[in-house]
């Protein structure tokens, strides 16, 4: 298919470059990139989820972590307080 294209300079310099690095016409070159780009964003965009061991805490029970972060509260809570006085 014929059409016409307009091209920001960088891009067509960049295009020349590829033509020229693999010996192929700036038409195979055009059409090699748009091919490369579509496929690229067929693929999904996988989420991988990183962990890090963050060890245990001698006295902390995991599951009571409310209680944990109500006590924690209450100890910042006087230790404002105390700074008042």
């Amino acid at each position: 298919m014929r059409t016409t294209l307009t091209l920001d300079e960088d891009v067509a310099a960049q295009l020349k470059a590829i033509a020229r690095q693999r010996g192929i016409s700036f038409k195979e070159a055009v059409n090699s990139v748009l091919r490369t780009g579509f496929a690229r964003e067929r693929r999904p965009n996988r989420f991988r989820q990183r962990t890090h061991r963050m060890g245990l805490r001698g006295g902390v029970d995991l599951d009571r972590a409310l209680r944990l972060a109500a006590t924690l509260d209450d100890e910042e809570t006087v230790r404002k307080l105390e700074l008042r006085k």
